[in-house]
């Protein structure tokens, strides 16, 4: 049996759904996007947490028709699985918006499916900035969610996930959003269809986004921003792909989008210059070592310099990958230091030193010391 991941953007239905009266669902509209309890005047915060304190016995007690009656989220997560969840290790990630009362909302629709079958895994993620009452904080967060998508929904797919994108709730901006970048990440998007009880199943389309060419021209903006790194030359890239506020400019959700679908191409087929002159440069014989490696370890290559990029922007940023570190005994003159450019069995390591002007020289890639 498949096993599936299962991700559902969550709203606030099942609070409005069965708020008492107008005056409790005005209510939830009105601190839809209130980040704290806190942040709710005394007053209104005790009606709603009432109500809250009331929903969490109904869930308790909910069987399947009055969980789908109460949740959107649960209609069609119980109607994809055909009217009962099965005894099965799917992965449930319930999407909530940066906020009070959609987090609560999220933890209820986690509640009732691990009471219906304690074998699933359900994690909840609150999405910072992902509310709707600031566009640019949404935009931000939207940036953000598509990094997590491509950090972890290719380990659950190598794992032998079916992924699932459920779009049947949710506010409608995200759904719309992730209906648009559904197909370079879900295997199948489900949601209900109108006010139905049919359950519409979209299978992956196959879209092809050529974005090499507009990665490639602009590379270097390209692989400073998505590292967090500022870049100092023309932004020139469509203003659709970036984020600005203040100093800080970075991609934006379709930007990361564009970047991930061009970068896995391009690092495989050369080794590119450096991203940030000023700060890393190659060596005479840098070029030379990397001359007979294969296109994937071109491309592990690539990324170990946007890494140390990163590292040299920010020195917090040593991740286990790249394993900054100085040489022991001069053994490798000119080179003061190493990186790790890939760590299989045919491991290999990147040496390099600081110049006088701080710039660090890549001298060669080759075996480590040890």
């Amino acid at each position: 049996m498949p096993k599936n991941y299962i991700l559902s953007p969550c709203g606030t239905s099942l609070l409005t759904n069965f708020a008492k009266d107008g005056a409790q669902r005005n209510l939830i509209y009105k601190y839809a996007n209130a980040k704290n309890k806190s942040d709710v005047p005394e007053a209104d915060r005790a009606v709603l947490a009432e109500r809250i304190e009331q929903l969490a016995l109904e869930i308790e007690t909910a069987g399947y028709e009055q969980a789908q009656d109460m949740s959107a989220e649960l209609n069609s997560i119980i109607k994809f699985y055909g009217g009962v969840l099965p005894k099965a290790n799917d992965f449930h990630l319930l999407v909530c918006s940066d906020t009070w009362l959609g987090e609560v909302t999220a933890w209820f629709v986690s509640k009732w499916i691990l009471r219906a079958c304690p074998d699933m895994t359900v994690v909840i993620h609150r999405q910072e900035g992902l509310q709707t009452g600031e566009m640019t904080s949404f935009q931000w967060a939207l940036s953000d969610l598509v990094k997590k998508f491509y950090e972890e929904l290719p380990k659950y797919k190598a794992a032998g996930y079916e992924i699932i994108f459920n779009l049947t709730g949710g506010f409608k901006a995200v759904q719309g959003f992730l209906q648009s970048i559904a197909n370079f990440f879900a295997d199948e998007t489900v949601y209900i269809f109108e006010k139905s009880d049919m359950l519409m199943r979209i299978p992956r389309l196959p879209v092809r986004l050529d974005a090499a060419e507009i990665v490639e021209k602009n590379l270097a903006c390209f692989r400073n921003l998505a590292m967090g790194v500022p870049y100092k030359g023309d932004v020139t890239i469509p203003e659709t792909m970036i984020l600005s506020l203040d100093d800080v400019v970075e991609l934006s959700a379709w930007g990361e989008v564009l970047w991930n679908e061009a970068k896995e191409q391009l690092y495989k087929a050369q080794l590119w210059p450096s991203p940030n002159p000023e700060k890393i440069r190659y060596g005479p014989g840098f070029q030379k070592s990397t001359a007979s490696i294969g296109p994937d370890r071109m491309r592990h290559v690539n990324n170990t310099i946007d890494q140390l990029n990163r590292f040299v922007h920010d020195n917090k940023a040593n991740l286990n990958s790249l394993d900054f570190k100085a040489l022991k005994g001069g053994k490798m003159p000119p080179s003061t230091h190493e990186v790790d450019a890939w760590a299989d069995s045919d491991a290999r390591r990147i040496f390099l030193h600081k110049d006088e002007n701080g710039c660090y020289i890549l001298d060669k890639l080759a075996r480590g010391l040890h």
